[in-house]
């Protein structure tokens, strides 16, 4: 075992130096009063040191995984984000957990979400998930990797977990899973539709979207909305006109001849750009991912997860919003003391966003006896 493992299995990371002019990390900056909300997107680079697309080899030919990074010494933490969010929603965790510990941070698009392009984005099942993190690894690594701690977030939980109980990551030394339990993930099943049916379908703009994201409490943290939407939408591909996108295109080239005939044959480029551009702005937004389609592979994600989950032999961690959620099998764990439990009643389900700086995974996973 080397040094840094010691280091890690009995909790002792050395810690980052404090950030400059006294700013913590994931600090949120108060608003005078009568200020009005930004809800202006924030770059992923505010937040993350680098991007890159690693390309892994599949059944099915070339896939394209998009991932962000963070650090370059001591362990990774490899992020795995919940279902319909992207990579950017670890954005404002990774920033609060590099100011306070030796690590490194690289967060995935996971199949089927964000930025990340594979031949079949529609096979959304455990199995082929949890071997597209192993692809990745052995991408990104090799075979020697580093040691690697998997932290996933409702899905990414679940995935974290089939990642680790298939061996997938020889180096894993920890798992953490974040606002996820079999109990509650199969009772929510039959309501989820219903769920997904009351988000708004499209949005005029990015802006509006995050606004909606806050104010539902979808996210309760403006700061991480702010950069997390914008991995959850994209733009539409049709703008949106009462004759339709078709008769919009026909106008502007109706009014391009028009300017034609009544200038003497001017140039009318500079018009069409511009009459592109505000077509371009009336295209609206929606979701990047249509989770309804995908709930063939709900049952398969969450199905067993408490005993996978206990059964993996890693120092292991689950964070709560809420103690309720327990079912009764982690709940013998716990009381077992199979696993560390954290609870963070004030958050909302993504609970990483909501408190980053209260998510402290490393110092409760590791501090545990294996």
């Amino acid at each position: 075992m080397s040094a840094l493992e010691k280091q890690v299995h009995v909790g002792r990371l050395p810690p980052r130096p404090p950030m400059p002019g006294g700013l913590q990390s994931g600090s949120k900056m108060r608003m005078g009063p009568g200020r009005k909300r930004d809800f202006s997107p924030i770059p992923w680079s505010q937040y993350f040191e680098s991007m890159e697309d690693v390309v892994v080899e599949s059944e099915t030919g070339k896939d394209s995984f998009r991932i962000y990074k963070s650090g370059s010494e001591g362990p990774v933490l490899l992020l795995l984000h919940g279902g319909g969010h992207s990579a950017l929603s670890w954005a404002v965790f990774t920033t609060a957990i590099i100011s306070r510990i030796q690590c490194r941070v690289v967060a995935v698009d996971q199949r089927g979400h964000g930025e990340t392009k594979v031949k079949n984005p529609d096979d959304l099942s455990a199995e082929t998930m949890s071997r597209d993190i192993g692809n990745v690894v052995e991408a990104l690594y090799g075979d020697l990797p580093p040691p690697i701690m998997l932290i996933g977030h409702s899905m990414g939980g679940a995935i974290a977990v089939h990642t680790a109980a298939s061996n997938l990551v020889p180096s894993l030394l920890g798992l953490c899973m974040i606002d996820v339990v079999e109990g509650t993930a199969m009772d929510a099943l039959n309501s989820m539709q219903n769920f997904l049916r009351s988000r708004p379908k499209t949005f005029k703009s990015v802006e509006n979207a995050i606004e909606w994201s806050v104010k539902s409490g979808q996210i309760r943290n403006l700061d991480s909305a702010r950069v997390s939407m914008v991995g959850q939408v994209k733009q539409c591909e049709e703008a949106t006109s009462p004759e339709g996108p078709k008769a919009l295109v026909e106008g502007i080239i109706e009014e391009e001849e028009e300017d034609e005939d009544e200038n003497g044959g001017q140039s009318i480029n500079k018009r069409k750009k511009e009459d592109d551009s505000e077509t371009k702005k009336e295209r609206p937004y929606t979701w990047r991912i249509e989770l309804s389609k995908t709930e063939k592979y709900w049952e398969g994600w969450f199905k067993g997860l408490s005993n996978l989950f206990l059964g993996c032999s890693i120092p292991k961690q689950l964070l709560l919003a809420g103690v309720d959620r327990l079912d009764k099998d982690l709940t013998i764990g716990q009381m077992q003391g199979k696993f560390q439990m954290q609870v963070l009643p004030q958050c909302g389900h993504a609970v990483h966003e909501d408190a980053p700086d209260k998510v402290r995974p490393f110092s409760s996973v590791y501090a545990i006896n294996v």
